[in-house]
């Protein structure tokens, strides 16, 4: 694992838009509908960055206050708090990095109120820093419920979502009705993937996650991936099927690049990198990627197996 002391800064890309830790791809979950999954199995927790070399990695960004809105750093996974050194790295970044967890609360939240300053989990933006995902099959309500009342409580940023999945929709209304109703954010996001057969979503292209088409584009993501081993990837595609990432965080040679890259797994899209969606300003119609196709052919066209030479702009 490439490393360096003191390591350059890294200038992330003007229009990044996300930047994620993936801590730790492990989970003390197992819903059938997990995002990491979507094609396969996921890529595994493999190996895992230090705390230390955590905080030196992401200690190396820069060009994060911007004036439409500072781009904090979220750390997740997986399940984010089952990392062994979660909380050092939370106390260990510097202040000018604000930070944003994804998490399904699956700790005591004990810990959380006697190690972490609520303010160091704040900032001002229009949702919660602390992002609680709500799976029925996997956690009684009530208890989820207690935990955030508890967190909220004591101070800190906290918000529930609720994915609306075919089989869970009124589950989900019903939770955050009860939710609401306790002073409770929830919020709900739409159910992305293939059920019964049929794919749920709304995205950039239509084909880009059908698993049938298969070509060969140009792509490029406004989102930092930064993998539980410190790789950095094209996109979340790539981290969850195991492939090789595109750098090392921390790597002394590595700069983040906005430039369109060559794919040839156009149609086995993972969604959360293809959905149409709100940017880290609640605006809504942003997509994390730009695809461009080779110029004889249409987004709309079938599959494409044949090679192809794309040049980027």
């Amino acid at each position: 694992m490439p490393q360096s002391s003191p390591l350059p800064d890294v200038a992330i890309a003007d229009d990044c838009n996300y930047i994620a830790a993936f801590l730790t791809m492990a989970c003390p979950y197992r819903c059938s509908y997990c995002i990491n999954s979507f094609e396969s199995a996921g890529a595994g927790a493999g190996r895992l960055m230090s705390a230390e070399q955590w905080i030196a990695a992401l200690n190396r960004l820069t060009n994060l206050d911007r004036p439409e809105g500072l781009v904090p750093v979220t750390l997740q996974g997986g399940e984010p708090s089952v990392y062994r050194g979660f909380y050092d790295i939370i106390n260990g970044l510097p202040e000018r990095i604000r930070i944003d967890v994804l998490t399904n609360l699956a700790f005591d939240v004990r810990e959380m109120i006697e190690q972490v300053r609520p303010d160091r989990l704040r900032r001002d933006a229009p949702y919660a820093s602390i992002r609680v995902s709500y799976h029925p099959d996997q956690v009684q309500l009530d208890e989820l419920l207690t935990k955030t009342r508890r967190l909220l409580d004591a101070g800190f940023d906290v918000g529930i979502w609720g994915v609306l999945h075919p089989d869970q929709v009124e589950t989900v209304r019903t939770a955050q009705r009860q939710a609401r109703s306790q002073g409770i954010d929830f919020r709900t996001k739409e159910f992305l993937g293939f059920h019964n057969g049929k794919l749920y979503g709304h995205y950039i292209h239509d084909d880009a996650c059908s698993m049938q088409a298969n070509k060969t584009v140009l792509c490029r993501t406004t989102e930092m991936i930064i993998g539980p081993d410190g790789g950095v990837y094209r996109c979340h595609h790539d981290l969850y099927e195991g492939f090789e990432p595109i750098g090392h965080i921390l790597d002394p040679d590595f700069r983040m690049s906005s430039r369109l890259r060559t794919c040839d797994c156009y149609g086995h899209c993972n969604p959360c990198d293809v959905k149409i969606k709100t940017n880290r300003l609640q605006q809504f119609g942003h997509t994390s990627v730009t695809i461009k196709f080779p110029p004889e052919e249409s987004h709309e066209s079938k599959a494409h197996n044949a090679p192809v030479t794309l040049h980027a702009d």
